[in-house]
């Protein structure tokens, strides 16, 4: 059971870690340090977004419209979050 805790702990980080990419990403993009029109930056933009969007866009269903400021990578971000703590602190019922 430890090797499921712990595959489970690694998806959850390697998740966080695309969530921060592509907010950091977008605003790069946003600001026009990054230029989709290069061939490396639209390649990892669409990959990051194709890999996001399937849980993003159950979450913007929910959510207000808020204009311009999209609240799904916040609230995915919690959801991760919440999973880390719960599966931390169940932890030791696997043991």
């Amino acid at each position: 059971m430890t090797s499921i805790f712990m595959i489970l702990m690694l998806l959850l980080n390697i998740l966080w870690f695309f969530i921060i990419a592509h907010v950091v990403m977008s605003w790069l993009i946003n600001f026009q340090v990054l230029n989709t029109r290069q061939p490396l930056v639209a390649q990892i933009w669409y990959g990051i977004n194709r890999l996001l969007e399937p849980i993003y866009g159950p979450i913007r269903r929910v959510l207000p419209n808020m204009g311009g400021l999209d609240l799904a990578p916040l609230a995915v971000l919690i959801a991760v979050a919440v999973a880390r703590i719960v599966l931390t602190n169940n932890a030791a019922l696997f043991y």
